[in-house]
């Protein structure tokens, strides 16, 4: 049966009524919205891509997850995924509908009332405004975000549908990422501050410098913002007290963080209200994680400040408050200041690590410990000062070219690092500037007043003057030397030959001396070995030489006591014989008396002859005849006589016994 032409248009029209439906009607995922586009209605106001009273365009009121009824001949629908951001992510906003910014601005006021921006009617009714958002989704974010209100950029998407036309070609064509923004792919990952290794397994404390794109000028003169100023400083230097304004309290507070007032620039609506300014920021970033919004803050990581033991910190200031000079009016090479005004503070930093802007201070390291340099091919490891140092090259008064390598020690004490960088600016011009052309002046100064042998022979007063000259060009710049010493001179060929000849000559006579004194020696043994070897006829002789001696000795006590005798019995014997002589002159004298002179004498002559052994007829009879014979045998006969006496009276020789003898 052929239906009718009224049936026929019913199931039409029902056929077409159920597909209107079944085009109304939407599935949404469970992580997806719906965009609602009107086909008809009145034109929106403004430049505003998003109906929120019905006109015609994309619709405020997006689809939530469902199945969901939307008349297909009078909406669009188009499924949207939900703002999603990785971990370790961020996602930064862009909202395309609310009030236009101000002239100068660069991204848009936040409420809290915005929340996630997944309210986009509360949104607008807070005075949400177009452009970049200041806070950014953080890692892990999941939001159903108006994709048409809202571009939301993240590294591995940009979630929305852009509503400029450059935008939209490059979304048409499936390109349009997170570089259509100008952002890299670094700047849209968490910022992490962190130590970084470097090579041998040391480890590099980092900081993170901040500059802020966005916020008022810097006022006239400064170069950094850092919140409040410098007038925390001023109150402490005008309050009382002994530890109000310690060098070393207004060091900790300069260092001192307001990045807790901001949540370290994370919170960028919080940093301008609280006076924030656009352009390098005091305070850093330290070790942490943040949610920083890169097209308002840029940071670069710089490696921390770390003074070692042995060091000090010299910190020239480039902001604070105006410089007040503390050096005293004696001091004409810069100003010292008090940490917190600008110039050179008069106190260093100690061991220690700190979190110090290096654009706005800048810390020149002074080695405390004592500083060996080298003027020669050998660098010292310790601090690589004298890598510019090369050995001193003089000439002697004679023309001779001498290279000397010299080595010096300095120490700068670390209350007077201040001063001395404030006059040579630093350690390394200290060395290159001061030094080098001091000792090298001096060097080539006195090798030219003196020969070369003399400077050779007096290398250690050379040494002394050179310590004494160094200490006081040094003691002007406030650093103490504490040695300077001559390691090793290298002599001119020429030089090396006569010295050489000299010394040969010299080692020949030490020789000759050493030759001679082997013979003296050798002498003194051979007789030493001589004496050795005759000992026991020494032994020998030497008691013959006792017994002779004590021979002598007794012979010599025998001799006395003989004289002694023979001088008393002689003193005896002369007293006898001027008695008997007295007596007898007596006697003559009364002889002459009673007999005569002439009877006497015959009578005493007759009784002497009685007396005597003299024979009255002679021993040797001598004859001659006449003339010279006479004579001669008168001589011959007395000759005679006085042998015969001398024979008589002569002692016999003393008789020693064989026994004596040995």
């Amino acid at each position: 049966m052929i239906p009718s032409v009224e049936t026929l248009i019913v199931l039409v029209v029902v056929t077409a009524v159920l597909a209107l439906l079944l085009l109304s009607i939407y599935s949404i995922g469970p992580t997806q919205i719906g965009l609602v586009r009107k086909r008809f209605g009145a034109k929106l106001p403004g430049d505003n891509p998003v109906a929120f009273l019905g006109e015609a365009g994309y619709q405020a009121e997006v689809l939530m997850p469902g199945l969901r009824f939307k008349l297909f001949l009078s909406y669009a629908v188009t499924k949207h995924p939900w703002v999603q951001v990785p971990a370790g992510q961020i996602g930064v906003v862009i909202a395309q509908v609310g009030h236009a910014l101000p002239i100068g601005a660069k991204s848009a006021v936040y409420k809290p009332e915005f929340g996630d921006f997944a309210d986009l009617r509360g949104f607008i009714e807070n005075g949400g405004q177009k452009g970049v958002q200041r806070p950014v989704l953080s890692p892990g974010t999941l939001a159903p975000i108006h994709p048409v209100a809202f571009l939301v950029i993240t590294q591995p998407e940009v979630f929305g549908v852009p509503v400029s036309s450059d935008l939209s070609a490059l979304a048409r064509k499936g390109r349009l990422t997170f570089e259509a923004f100008g952002l890299e792919e670094k700047q849209l990952q968490v910022t992490r501050i962190a130590p970084h290794p470097t090579e041998g397994g040391k480890v590099l404390d980092m900081i993170g410098i901040v500059t802020a794109l966005e916020g008022e000028p810097l006022p006239g003169g400064d170069i950094a913002s850092r919140l409040g100023g410098f007038t925390d400083i001023e109150k402490l230097e005008s309050s009382a007290g002994a530890d109000a304004a310690t060098d070393a309290r207004l060091i900790e507070t300069i260092l001192g963080n307001q990045g807790d007032k901001h949540g370290a620039y994370q919170d960028f609506q919080k940093f301008l209200e609280l006076g924030g300014k656009t352009g390098l920021q005091h305070d850093p970033l330290l070790y942490g994680a943040y949610n920083l919004n890169p097209f308002l803050v840029r940071v670069e990581e710089v490696p921390m400040l770390v003074v070692e033991q042995g060091q000090v910190a010299v910190i020239k200031a480039y902001v604070g408050l105006q410089s007040q000079d503390t050096s005293g009016v004696d001091f004409k090479f810069g100003s010292l200041v008090r940490p917190g005004h600008r110039g050179i503070w008069q106190e260093p930093l100690r061991t220690g690590k700190y979190p110090i802007n290096p654009r706005c201070y800048q810390a020149v390291i002074v080695p405390t410990f004592i500083i060996t340099l080298n003027w020669a091919d050998v660098v010292s490891q310790a601090h690589n000062l004298d890598a510019q140092l090369k050995q001193i090259e003089a000439k002697s008064s004679e023309g001779f070219h001498f290279a000397i390598d010299l080595q010096v020690q300095i120490h700068i004490p670390d209350t007077q690092a201040p001063y001395v960088i404030s006059m040579v600016g630093s350690v390394a011009n200290l060395v290159n500037e001061v030094l080098q052309a001091a000792v090298g002046n001096h060097f080539r100064n006195k090798l030219q007043s003196m020969p070369a042998v003399k400077f050779i022979a007096s290398r250690e007063t050379v040494q002394q003057g050179a310590f004494e000259y160094v200490r006081e060009e040094l003691a002007k710049y406030r650093v103490e030397t504490r040695g300077v010493y001559i390691q090793a001179v290298v002599l001119p060929e020429q030089l090396v030959e006569v010295l050489t000849q000299r010394e040969i000559a010299n080692q020949e006579v030490e020789t000759y001396k050493m030759q001679r004194s082997a013979q003296d020696q050798r002498t003194e043994t051979e007789k030493a070995r001589g004496t050795a070897d005759m000992q026991a006829d020494l032994a020998k002789s030497q008691v013959g030489v006792d017994i002779q001696t004590n021979r002598t000795a007794a012979r010599k006590m025998e001799a006395q006591g003989e004289a002694t005798f023979i001088e008393q019995t002689g003193a005896a014997q002369g007293a006898q014989v001027r008695s008997v002589g007295l007596a007898r002159a007596e006697a003559y004298e009364r002889q002459v008396a009673a007999l005569g002179q002439n009877a006497t004498a015959l009578v005493n002559a007759v009784e002497a002859l009685s007396k005597s052994t003299v024979p009255f007829m002679p021993n040797t009879l001598v004859m001659g005849g006449g003339g010279d014979g006479g004579s001669l045998g008168g001589v011959m006969a007395l000759l005679m006589r006085q042998l015969d006496a001398g024979l008589a009276q002569k002692p016999a020789p003393p008789q020693v016994s064989e026994s004596e003898l040995k």
